[in-house]
Formats: structure tokens, sequence, C-alpha cells
């Protein structure tokens, strides 16, 4: 998308499923992002805000849910996520530091178009998630504002840069330059059915260079010695991983596609260590659930559980492709007291 060479204009296809026209979450119909990226001296960071559907969130909810591979994360809202199984938000990724500004910004927004939420009915809940940056960006120095959140959020559009970019402006993926990437899947059920996409966004974080797998392949000894990557003495990072999908289905299984998430981290190489938090959360845009209650039960189609494997196939090549854009799309960076990254580009022709 606008005119990066992403992994397979490297001839690295992942996978065996088609893509959507854009191999990217904005596949998925109504779904948009915004990028706000902040550079200056020190500072390595900003802001990406996912829209779940061109509608109002708070009044047309989504049904989403969210699984925990690693915990090592401070995201905000994923709670109540868990107990009702819808999400009512835009979905912020920033860094680690940004939550509770993100939080006050998003509020924001949210009050702006509806001026009954903990007025005349009942609050909202604003999901943030999160990676550290801190290793590039002067994360101390609490640089993202109330601004950058809202100005991404109005400027989310269906193309959107990846890599170095919004919330991964400072992030590192295999001690190489990580940040925003994207893919998609197409779905097809039956030749009656029509067809249905899944789509991926993610903010990668994490990892050692000596571990990072592309397309099955892995550095060799010599390259681990040449490449001489750069220590972080910060906890390894994290990847918040965003699936969204017009698929019909129930919280329940969006939450078994959440749980898939972790293969395709780990076919690029990950064993999601220690200190590093693996968060996926996946929603559809199928079904929308009104806030105010229209009829004493909402009717909802959901997929046949004999289909899931095909949805399981298709989010686990889609995260693996999106962390691989994220880091071929992400420019060398040096940051906060001239640590610096390099990019997958310098080293992809050893991979090939």
């Amino acid at each position: 998308m606008l005119g990066q060479k992403r992994i397979r204009d490297y001839g690295i296809k992942v996978g065996r499923i088609e893509t959507g026209p854009r191999n990217s979450i904005t596949d998925i119909e109504g779904v948009k992002v915004g990028h706000v990226t902040i550079n200056s001296d020190q500072v390595r960071t900003g802001v990406t805000a996912v829209i779940p559907h061109e509608g109002n969130t708070f009044l047309e909810k989504v049904s989403a849910s969210c699984h925990v591979i690693n915990g090592f994360g401070k995201s905000a809202g994923l709670v109540q996520i868990e107990e009702l199984g819808t999400l009512e938000t835009p979905l912020i990724l920033t860094n680690t530091f940004s939550v509770g500004t993100s939080i006050n910004a998003l509020l924001r927004y949210m009050f702006g178009r509806n001026p009954d939420i903990g007025a005349s009915t009942g609050t909202v809940n604003p999901v943030i998630m999160e990676c550290n940056d801190g290793f590039l960006n002067d994360i101390r120095g609490l640089h993202v504002k109330e601004e950058h959140i809202l100005k991404a959020l109005e400027d989310s559009e269906l193309d959107f840069l990846e890599g170095s970019v919004g919330g991964g402006t400072g992030m590192s993926c295999y001690q190489l330059k990580g940040g925003i990437g994207t893919s998609s899947r197409k779905i097809n059920l039956d030749r009656d059915v029509p067809g249905y996409t899944l789509g991926v966004l993610v903010q990668s974080n994490f990892g050692k260079f000596r571990d990072l797998t592309v397309n099955g392949r892995r550095p060799s000894p010599e390259l681990i010695e040449l490449a001489v990557v750069e220590e972080s003495s910060r906890n390894p990072g994290s990847i918040i991983v965003i699936i969204a999908t017009d698929l019909p289905l129930s919280e329940r299984q969006l939450k078994r596609v959440c749980r898939r998430a972790s293969v395709g981290i780990s076919r690029t190489g990950s064993y999601m260590e220690n200190g590093s938090g693996e968060i996926a959360l996946a929603f559809t845009t199928h079904g929308r659930i009104p806030h105010y209650r229209q009829s004493c039960v909402i009717e909802r189609k959901v997929l046949h559980e004999d289909l899931m494997d095909r949805v399981f196939e298709a989010s686990v090549e889609a995260v693996e492709e999106a962390i691989l854009n994220s880091m071929i799309c992400a420019d060398p960076v040096t940051g906060r007291e001239g640590n610096s990254r390099t990019s997958l580009k310098q080293w992809i022709h050893r991979f090939l």
C-alpha cells in the first residue's frame, strides 16, 4: 500500500490462501486505520487507530474477544470484552506510558459522538493496547498527547503506511526495526456462499535476531555474527495482534481465532519470552449489536464449527505475513541515546 515494498515484493509468498485486494485489515468493509508519527530528537513514538466500522461503534457494537498469550502488558479495556464479548470503541495502539493519555482522548472522542454516555446511559469501555518502545524512544517524556490520538482517529483511511509509523515508530522486532504491519486472506466457504475476508494488523516489538524465521528460513550462524544486532537492557517487548473479519462468528469462536495468533507469531521464530506481552483481539463486523434494546431477543447467525479450520488457517497466515510486513516496510532508525535498529531490508536477501 502507498507505494511501499512489502514482503511479497521480494518474492516471498506466505501461505497458500489468496489475499484480499489490499492485503490489509482494511479489506474488511468499514475498517480504517489512522496514524500519527512523532519523530524529533530523542523521540520515536506515535499512535495508530483502528476504526471497526463507519457507524457509531457505541450505538452499534461489534462482537469481539481477546486472548492473552503472555501477559506482560498494560492494555486497557480487555476485562469488559472478556465479560460481554463486545467492542464499542475504536482501538488505539501506542507505547506503554501513553495508555492513560489514550484512554482520556478516546473518551473525549466517544463523548463528542454520544452525549448520552455517562449521562442518560451507561459508561463506555475504551480499548488501548501497547508495546514498550523505550529502546528507541524517550518513553519517560510522555510525548503522546490527546491531540495525537484524536488526529489518528480523524485521519483514518483505507490505505495506510506500514513499518516505522504511528504506534510502531519506536518498535523493534527480532532486534531489527519493527512496527505496524498488515495482511489479509479471503475465506470461501462454499460455491453458493459469498466470500468472506479476514484481516490482521500487528504492532510488532519482540524477539531476538537469532530466532527470526522468514517463511521457514532462519539466519545462518554466519549471518547472526555478521548482523551484530544491538542488545536492549529493557524487557524484550511485545506484540499486539488485531484480527478483523466479516464472518458470522460468535465471541466464543472469535476467542478460538485469537488463540491461533500464537501460531502465526511462532512461525516467525518467537517462543514468547518471559518479559514479552503477546495479546490478540478479534472482532467481526457481521451482525452488529445495538446499545439500546430494540427487542427482547437478538437473532444472530454463526459459522458452523466444521468450517473453523479455514478461519484458523487464514488467521495464522495473515498474522505471519503481517509481522514480516511490519519489518520489511520499516526503515533503519536511530533514536534515544543513539540506540539504533537496522531494517530487515538489509538482510532479506540472506533469507531468499
